[in-house]
């Protein structure tokens, strides 16, 4: 039996709910990697897995996330896990959660957090009883944008000076969404005083500065995982 499963640890997955990739009339949304591998991350860990999102119900899966050249071996688990998206098409409400009865959170990545959960009033709320309470926080690629309006008890931001990762410009240019995206993660990242840290485009990077951890890109998602399960079980 493993440490996760006699201490009963809890995490939280938040996606997100929108799916409108700016004024292009394409669909956005959550990655399915980004989402795929972490969960089995910590389910394969013996882990309990609660999905949440802001609306609740089924959260939009990106379209392009789909196709051929993107699966993994994950993604291909998920494909023929009727349980998984089950769990998925019924995710809970994030304003209903209670933030005390997690260990730690994980935010999938995709474009869609850029839009709702880098300004959602409870993500911000959840993450700063996290850092009250000293329980890691983990997010992948674009998802990296849910710490930015985030500030600790005297105002500050609390990714200043703090190690983190996200999505590139360089990326974010290589999918050619630099003018459709509301930002630039890697630009407001750096802004709010973070040392913002990066590898080669596409290449797996995680980053952990205290209980603060990011990964760059979705072949970073597996990898930001074992961190905050490194975390929660030291």
């Amino acid at each position: 039996m493993t440490q996760a499963t006699q201490t009963t640890k809890k995490v939280l997955m938040v996606l997100t709910s929108h799916d409108k990739l700016g004024n292009t009339g394409e669909k956005t949304g959550f990655w399915i990697e980004e989402f795929a591998a972490p969960y089995y991350v910590f389910a394969d860990a013996g882990y309990e897995v609660v999905l949440a999102s802001p609306l609740g119900g089924q959260p939009p899966i990106d379209p392009k996330s789909e196709l051929a050249d993107f699966q993994t071996e994950d993604t291909h688990r998920f494909d023929n896990d009727e349980q998984l998206k089950s769990l998925l098409a019924n995710t809970r409400v994030l304003s209903s959660l209670n933030p005390a009865e997690f260990d730690g959170v994980f935010y999938p990545g995709g474009h869609g957090p850029l839009w709702d959960l880098a300004d959602n009033a409870d993500s911000i709320s959840l993450i700063n009883q996290f850092v009250v309470q000293n329980k890691p926080i983990a997010a992948v690629c674009h998802a990296t944008a849910v710490l930015l309006n985030v500030k600790d008890q005297n105002g500050k931001h609390i990714v200043a000076d703090k190690a983190v990762t996200g999505f590139t410009n360089s990326e974010e240019d290589a999918v050619q969404l630099m003018d459709i995206v509301p930002f630039l993660l890697e630009d407001e990242l750096i802004a709010r005083g973070a040392d913002y840290q990066k590898a080669a485009d596409w290449h797996a990077f995680s980053v952990q500065d205290g209980l603060l951890i990011t990964g760059q890109n979705p072949a970073s998602s597996s990898l930001t995982a074992q961190k905050l399960i490194s975390q929660l079980n030291a």
